[in-house]
């Protein structure tokens, strides 16, 4: 970008460290919420985190009401469930507490029960016309940052696809951000996640929407992932690790959510919607041959990258994109991510479908090269 070219920057307000969940009575009662719905999925459920913040809301009198049936992949039958038991139990606002899957589908409930209709008809950038309820969201990965973005990923099993919407009517009032609730992810989505936060930052800091403010961000979030994510995934218990974790999560979404994203989220989303694969899983196996696409229209900006991630000047100087792709792949193997999208079941006769998808996905449009379908034919059957 230019030094005259305009961008805007927009977030939540958000509480940062050990124990900030234990901020959202005080949040629902500035909020005016009275009936609060809790969106989380059973994982979390189990966990214990939602009886906590729910007998806490009980004990200042705010009634709450548990929807948490919420898939890993967000379907428009779940926003529709959870908008039905808002509208139900007369609640007027929404608490969100998991990973992006619950924060997206609160997202959705938000919408329809102030816009009505159906999820589907509000895909694609600003096509929400009324604000939604309140909502606060507490993260429980340090992935998706649902908390603070403009973005919310659904799934739509009659067509097996996934679809975006962009507003920042969706961005949440408030993002409380947690630390101490990573002591409950299980290890495998440590490494899963942390590469969805890590393909934020990546892809966030090559888009052709990045900024300054954007830059900060994304960068930052490489270098505390970088560092963090091994310690995190091997150390369940390093409390300076889940730390960096959340804070770098944090950052890569305040990147993306104002800077969008690229090829690699607009090709795993059909993944995810066809094969409902895990979506940092998908991430992290489609962001080397992304890489290697991409790396000719943004050359600098990947070198920055592998820097940061332990790539030498000088594998830089003689080998280019490899040398990026070969630092990505290493700490991919740090956290027990190893081989290929064909191993997990993709198959070769689908990606004619899972092409045309991802060339309609909103986040293809802030990639750093505009493919052709041809190309993210070929990008698909290298990543097999």
């Amino acid at each position: 970008m230019t030094v005259d070219t305009l961008r805007k920057f927009v977030m939540p307000e958000v509480i940062f460290g050990e124990g900030a969940r234990r901020q959202a009575v005080h949040y629902l009662n500035n909020l005016g919420v009275a009936h609060v719905l809790i969106v989380t999925d059973p994982g979390v459920f189990r966990a214990g985190w939602v009886a906590e913040i729910a007998s806490a809301a009980e004990s200042t009198g705010i009634s709450s009401t548990i929807f948490s049936q919420v898939s890993e992949n967000p379907r428009t039958t779940e926003v529709d469930e959870g908008t039905a038991m808002y509208r139900k139990n007369g609640c007027d606002g929404i608490l969100a507490i998991g990973g992006g899957s619950p924060m997206d589908c609160a997202k959705g409930i938000a919408i329809l029960s102030t816009n009505g209709g159906i999820i589907q008809q509000y895909e694609g950038v600003d096509q929400i016309r009324y604000m939604g309820p309140p909502l606060i969201c507490i993260p429980t990965t340090s992935g998706s940052s649902a908390d603070v973005s403009q973005f919310a990923i659904i799934s739509e099993e009659e067509k097996a696809r996934k679809f975006g919407i962009i507003s920042k009517t969706i961005i949440p009032d408030v993002s409380l951000v947690d630390p101490d609730l990573l002591s409950t992810l299980p290890q495998k989505f440590i490494g899963y996640c942390g590469f969805d936060a890590l393909t934020h930052a990546i892809e966030a800091y090559v888009s052709t929407g990045s900024s300054n403010l954007t830059d900060l961000h994304a960068l930052e979030a490489i270098r505390m992932i970088a560092a963090a994510l091994p310690v995190a995934y091997r150390e369940r218990g390093n409390r300076e690790a889940a730390h960096l974790m959340m804070l770098g999560s944090l950052h890569a979404g305040l990147a993306f959510s104002n800077a969008s994203l690229g090829l690699v989220h607009a090709m795993a989303h059909p993944i995810s919607g066809l094969y409902d694969l895990q979506h940092g899983e998908t991430n992290s196996l489609l962001l080397p041959v992304v890489i290697r696409y991409n790396y000719p229209s943004a050359q600098e900006r990947y070198n920055t990258i592998g820097r940061i991630l332990g790539a030498s000047e000088d594998d830089i100087r003689k080998n280019g994109a490899e040398a990026i792709i070969g630092v990505v792949r290493e700490l991919a193997e740090k956290v027990g991510i190893k081989g290929t999208l064909g191993e997990r079941g993709v198959l070769k006769e689908d990606i004619s479908v899972l092409s045309k998808y991802a060339m309609v996905d909103g986040c293809i449009v802030t990639n750093p090269h505009l493919p052709t379908v041809e190309e993210v034919m070929q990008l698909y059957e290298s990543a097999l």
